[in-house]
């Protein structure tokens, strides 16, 4: 199967709430969704001693009654299961090879603290080259987001070569009808720290030189997505703030992470970061070189 939708469940509201998610977007996308729970087989030994056909059978009744409430509220919708072994983020990422998109979900405590970003999540994002979208349980008890008529809003970096960011961000905008705002943040160059006479203009004429180039870099995907409505949002600061602050009304976020890799391990970068651990919204996390 590929090109399906793989969604993370185990058992928990943030994963069912995630589910609710995944089925919707497969809608969206007429693909199947493939709903996965790993079982890491053998049990840490600190934990109560359970047999693995226990195990299985509790992994069985996850699956079974995800599948039963999300046929409830999509009949039509192609829905299978799956139950690998191993670490879940590494059975998560190996599920995630053949998949368009990989959901996860993560709890949000709202406000400043935003999600609590498992171990297991953020190892999956890291682990796979596949877009990956941490969605946490909203308010709205029936599920998460506030709607696939909410705007998408995407972070832009005029110094990477964001194609793959832009590319979803478009995606994911057209086939919800809904706007899409692109959002960039600079910074003074560090020469001006030292300037003990600062010319206001200077500043107006670095913002107005970034707006072009950002808006030279959104120009392709105008010309390529013409029924997207586009605004830009292009200041001086953090864009990772402005993210988190615009995601309270959004239906999506979308952000990048670089794929290569340091001898700490993998590098999220700061915007990805922040909007991973205090946005409102559902997060789409898309590898890019």
């Amino acid at each position: 199967m590929t090109h399906h939708v793989a969604i993370g469940v185990d058992g928990s509201p943030e994963s069912l709430a995630a589910a609710r998610w995944a089925a919707q977007e497969a809608v969206l996308r007429q693909v199947p969704l493939r709903l996965v729970h790993a079982v890491d087989w053998p049990l840490d030994p600190t934990l109560p001693v359970l047999g693995k056909r226990d195990i299985d059978r509790w992994a069985d009744q996850v699956l079974t009654e995800a599948a039963q409430e999300l046929h409830r509220r999509h009949p039509h919708l192609e829905i299978t299961t799956r139950c690998p072994t191993g670490r879940p983020a590494a059975a998560l990422a190996a599920e995630a090879a053949d998949a368009a998109l990989l959901v996860l979900g993560s709890r949000g405590l709202g406000g400043l603290v935003g999600f609590i970003i498992g171990s297991v999540a953020l190892s999956t994002v890291v682990a796979t080259d596949t877009p990956v979208v941490l969605v946490r349980v909203a308010d709205d008890p029936d599920g998460p987001g506030t709607g696939t008529a909410a705007e998408v809003l995407v972070g832009v970096d005029i110094h990477e070569a964001g194609d793959r960011v832009l590319a979803f961000a478009f995606e994911e905008a057209e086939r919800r009808g809904c706007s899409l705002r692109a959002v960039h943040g600079w910074k003074m160059p560090p020469a001006y720290a030292y300037v003990p006479f600062f010319d206001p203009d200077n500043e107006r004429d670095i913002g107005r030189s970034v707006t072009h180039m950002v808006d030279d870099m959104l120009l392709p995907w105008r010309h390529k997505y013409p029924d997207v409505n586009v605004t830009t949002s292009v200041f001086m600061g953090s864009a990772g703030e402005r993210l988190v602050q615009a995601s309270k009304g959004a239906g999506l976020v979308v952000v990048g992470r670089h794929l290569r890799r340091s001898p700490l391990g993998v590098h999220l970068g700061s915007v990805a970061h922040a909007v991973l651990h205090h946005a409102a919204a559902p997060v789409a996390v898309i590898a890019h070189a």
